[in-house]
């Protein structure tokens, strides 16, 4: 299922979310600009921001906790990026909005750190650089859940060989993608040189941001809203 909108009226402007993507963006075309230079500076760079779980179990990283903030801009690919950030776009502003800008930054980048600490407990022995804003992201979504879980996605969901568009409830919508996620940690075999993608930081930065929304909001009794 991949989400188009949601149907979540906000107040604020979502500079906050919007200046992330910008992040992203940014550093994804510099990326870009390498692999078209030479491809092993790409490379060097991922290595060097990156989180390589192994390194930071085997203590290699000491004074270099830095990198669980620079990998959450880098990312692997063209489909990495546009989904990791339609995804934000979506969500990211109503959670913006319900804790202001400041609040969603700090927010955004402790669930992403969480994520990646969830990712190297599971694989510490993994020698493959960890990379991208999924763990982060899949924190907006966590805090979602816990605020809007009635809101209306709009989703192309496929059937079959076609597609079809889809208004479905938030909780739904996020339950079947975190069981998804879930379920392709059980499935995927656990190596320490096996690339792919980390569910255990989707998992880890999902529940973190379910749990720490109630921190981070603030209540406004004059701003809740029923869906139907």
């Amino acid at each position: 299922m991949i989400p188009l909108s949601d149907e979540n009226p906000t107040f604020l402007r979502p500079v906050a979310t919007i200046a992330i993507i910008a992040a992203n963006i940014a550093v994804f075309l510099y990326q870009l600009s390498l692999l078209v230079g030479d491809p092993r500076l790409e490379e060097a760079l991922i290595y060097q921001f990156g989180v390589v779980p192994a390194a930071m179990t085997h203590g290699l990283y000491l004074g270099e906790y830095y990198r669980a903030f620079t990998s959450m801009f880098l990312h692997g690919g063209w489909l990495h990026i546009i989904g990791n950030m339609l995804y934000l776009w979506i969500f990211g502003n109503n959670v913006e909005d319900s804790m202001g800008h400041f609040r969603f930054v700090i927010f955004y980048l402790l669930t992403g750190v969480i994520a990646a600490c969830a990712h190297i407990a599971i694989q510490p022995s993994s020698i493959i650089p960890t990379i991208g804003a999924s763990g982060a992201v899949s924190g907006i979504l966590g805090a979602y859940l816990v605020l809007h879980p009635h809101a209306r996605i709009k989703t192309l969901v496929p059937l079959f060989v076609f597609f079809t568009v889809m208004y479905i409830p938030a909780w739904l919508f996020l339950v079947v993608w975190i069981g998804w996620q879930v379920l392709s940690q059980g499935l995927v075999p656990v190596t320490a040189t096996g690339g792919g993608v980390a569910y255990g930081a989707h998992i880890g930065g999902f529940i973190a941001g379910a749990l720490l929304i109630p921190w981070f909001r603030k209540y406004r009794w004059n701003r809740d809203f029923s869906y139907s």
